[in-house]
């Protein structure tokens, strides 16, 4: 039986039952029926209820942090972040979203050739726990505007968060069965996915889960997009802003106590500037407060199971028996609560767990090339390609290294990675395929189809 812990304290939030066969089979039944109805309805007035949705979204905007503290550990003020993000995501799709699936005509030898977008019908989203509103809402959002309709398979720990998200796009006056949740175990996962009802499955994951759902998705031959882990790199040039270079990579591997698949992982800085950087880098960290979620001084909270907090130990453990050295943290705290601390790690060469496993938690890896080419190779030394960003007062050059040299979805120059609902989000390598956001996200979960009229 699913069971939520509050991972601050380790005491039992919630049980949730499991569905028994039939209410997963009546679930399926009327997402697919819905499907039937909401296709019909005007991209108007889908658009319409979407943007009713930022609303509830934002009176709700407390009630879902605390949830969100209290679940997975995320700190109040984040919390709320993240549930204005998500009305920015509704009123973003909901003004532009009719323009982006308006149909594209052609020149051709025919009196009127277009291609049309069309839905594609129920499809399957297999949801994490570290951003549980955010990531349900970017998939779901462009998906339910193109007139599909979706079934959330949400993280164990997250389930009061997915039944939430459900109630939300229902007192916005979605139809019942636009967005419906399922509380099933991996098992039933795959028989879902091979349901013929089913078009396709989309997951934000691990890359051990989107390897296994995937592989589900190929038997039955569906349509799968897959966000998945990241090793992200954040380059800092010789001539980088050493100051601003090490505020930004440390609040980019903190948000969200460092629990997030575009968090900067490693620090790959040159030489000449490595001193001063790790001196920085330290500073920062040691300013974070790490501490209960709902308090709100508190920027660090603990991570979302004991589990993960016992696996990111045991990382920075077999990093530094292979020659790290420990900076600041390290040390695994007594008590209850899923905590660990700020840890810095310098010295960090490929090998290492900290140079080439992702790191879901606040440990920072330092790594120190000799030039830039050499920390290009570095950042592309790995099976992840999630995003990147590169530091240097020469911008132009920075960008060019971002476009054309960084293997990487997504590039930033002289700020952190992060996905907006303006611009296509998504990875290469083992970081999955396939893209959300942007036009690019809508028109994943379309037939787009060509018309010819003679």
């Amino acid at each position: 039986m699913p069971t939520t812990h509050n991972p601050s304290t380790g005491a039992v939030i919630q049980e949730h039952p499991g569905f028994a066969p039939d209410e997963t089979e009546s679930r399926l039944v009327r997402a697919h029926e819905t499907f039937a109805m909401w296709r019909s309805c005007s991209i108007a007035k889908r658009a319409k209820l979407i943007h009713g949705l930022a609303g509830v979204l934002r009176e709700r905007s407390e009630a879902a942090a605390e949830l969100m503290a209290d679940e997975m550990g995320k700190p109040l003020a984040q919390g709320r972040a993240e549930m204005e993000k998500c009305a920015w995501l509704c009123e973003h799709y909901a003004k532009a979203g009719e323009a982006m699936l308006a149909a594209d005509h052609a020149a051709t030898d025919a009196t009127r050739s277009y291609v049309s977008y069309e839905p594609l019908g129920v499809i399957l989203a297999v949801m994490p726990w570290n951003y549980p509103w955010w990531q349900v809402l970017r998939f779901a959002v462009p998906a339910l505007l193109a007139g599909n309709t979706v079934l959330l398979k949400h993280a164990e720990v997250t389930t009061g968060c997915a039944f939430a998200i459900e109630r939300a796009l229902r007192d916005a006056g979605f139809p019942i069965g636009c967005l419906t949740t399922l509380v099933i175990d991996h098992e039933v996962v795959a028989h879902v996915i091979a349901d013929p009802r089913v078009v396709g499955v989309t997951l934000t994951g691990s890359t051990r889960a989107g390897a296994a759902v995937g592989e589900a998705a190929g038997r039955s031959l569906k349509k799968v997009v897959l966000e998945l882990g990241g090793s992200d790199p954040y380059l800092v040039c010789e001539d980088a802003d050493v100051e601003l270079a090490a505020e930004v990579c440390v609040r980019a591997r903190l948000q969200n106590s460092g629990q997030t698949c575009i968090a900067a992982k490693r620090f790959i800085v040159v030489d000449s500037i490595a001193g001063q950087f790790c001196e920085a880098v330290v500073e920062h960290m040691r300013q974070a407060v790490v501490g209960p979620p709902r308090d709100p001084k508190t920027t660090v909270g603990p991570l979302a199971r004991a589990d993960l907090r016992d696996d990111l130990h045991d990382q920075v453990q077999r990093s530094v028996a292979a020659g790290a050295s420990l900076l600041l943290g390290g040390e695994r705290p007594d008590g209850p609560g899923a905590y660990y601390p700020p840890t810095v790690l310098s010295g960090v060469r490929p090998g290492m767990p900290a140079a080439d496993e992702e790191l879901f938690g606040p440990v920072a890896a330092i790594m120190r090339v000799q030039t830039e080419d050499e920390a290009i190779a570095v950042a592309n030394r790995s099976v992840y390609g999630l995003g990147a960003a590169i530091f240097s007062r020469d911008v132009e050059r920075a960008e060019a290294i971002a476009r054309t040299r960084l293997d990487a979805g997504a590039c930033f120059v002289n700020t952190h990675v992060r996905s907006d609902p303006r611009l296509p989000f998504g990875g290469i390598k083992q970081s999955g395929h396939g893209r959300e956001l942007g036009r690019a996200g809508l028109l994943e979960w379309v037939n787009a189809k060509t018309v010819w009229v003679d």
